[in-house]
């Protein structure tokens, strides 16, 4: 496999999500450095699975609520695999189940840190080598956000809920600030999907409790929201940006 679509980050790469579009885009040409914070296992298999099939990608670490980390991340990135044609913004973290009267300054603090700022900075610095306003030869960002964002979390996690809508905001609003300058923005909001994040959170039950709740009767996969993020980051959705694709059964 021969990597001949350029360069894409994917934070938060180690597992679930990211795992699988780092997966895929390798498969479809792609060199992908794969960004982890802490699972270095985790990201390490990921990068060993994409060789294997004749792949090219590296394991980086780097935290996202760390602007020096972030910026980091992008240099070695550049250097090792070559100039960045698209960024995904994958990391993510729940801060917990909490109704609001529960929920403590610092868990906020570290989800919108990760979340919200994160993402922010992650997508500065892509569109910093990017764009055409810049010298670049323009590309593609997608932001993972969530369909708490449109259902509120109420009960679970409604300051989770907030990030993300606060990420779609980001979204729409990138979008049109540098729609000229040949980067396209878009974001795609998972539902129910088979992942550890309900687990990580505190509910390991949860996916099985409300997936009667889906017009599907079934949660999602991982891959299938890989599938929605490699069709925004190829040409065959060269006119689409600014928009939020639901990855969710129809709940």
């Amino acid at each position: 496999m021969k990597s001949s679509n350029g360069t894409l980050i994917v934070t938060g790469a180690s597992r679930g999500i990211g795992a699988a579009v780092s997966t895929l885009m390798a498969r479809g040409g792609h060199a992908v450095a794969v960004n982890f914070s802490r699972d270095d296992a985790g990201a390490h298999a990921v990068v060993d699975a994409i060789a294997r099939a004749g792949g090219r990608a590296v394991a980086i670490q780097a935290d996202v609520s760390r602007e020096d980390d972030i910026i980091r991340l992008f240099d070695t990135a550049a250097r090792e695999l070559g100039p960045i044609t698209g960024l995904v913004n994958n990391a993510g973290i729940t801060g917990g189940l909490a109704r609001l009267e529960n929920l403590t300054a610092k868990a906020l603090a570290e989800v919108l840190a990760v979340n919200v700022a994160g993402a922010m900075l992650c997508a500065r610095e892509a569109v910093r080598r990017l764009s055409t306003r810049h010298g670049g030869s323009g590309g593609a960002i997608v932001n993972i956000s969530s369909l708490a964002a449109r259902l509120g979390g109420a009960g679970e996690w409604i300051h989770y809920a907030a990030s993300k809508g606060a990420l779609n905001s980001f979204t729409v609003g990138l979008a049109r600030e540098v729609g000229a300058e040949g980067i396209r923005v878009n974001a795609v909001a998972p539902g129910l999907i088979d992942t550890e994040l309900h687990a990580a959170a505190g509910a390991p039950e949860r996916l099985a409790r409300l997936a009667p709740s889906t017009p599907m009767q079934r949660i999602g996969t991982a891959m299938e929201v890989a599938e929605a993020v490699a069709w925004l980051l190829s040409p065959a959705a060269s006119y689409v940006t600014g928009t939020i694709i639901e990855v969710g059964g129809g709940r």
